[in-house]
């Protein structure tokens, strides 16, 4: 995984967990629910790149 992909993906989780707890302490659900998505994205983009990872790694690319 290339660093800037790491990078992206982690600002990605970070603004969702700001969303979610923004949502919460606003009563946002919209918000909330928003930064619970923008989370699970980043999740699943870090297992994908770590699937590429581990491809390269047993094919020796």
């Amino acid at each position: 995984m290339g660093l800037a992909d790491k990078i992206s993906n982690k600002a990605q989780e970070f603004a969702g967990q700001a969303k979610e707890k923004l949502g919460d302490a606003t009563d946002n659900e919209k918000l909330r629910a928003e930064g619970l998505k923008d989370q699970a994205e980043a999740k699943v983009k870090q297992a994908g790149e770590h699937v590429k990872d581990a491809a390269k790694d047993i094919t020796g690319q």
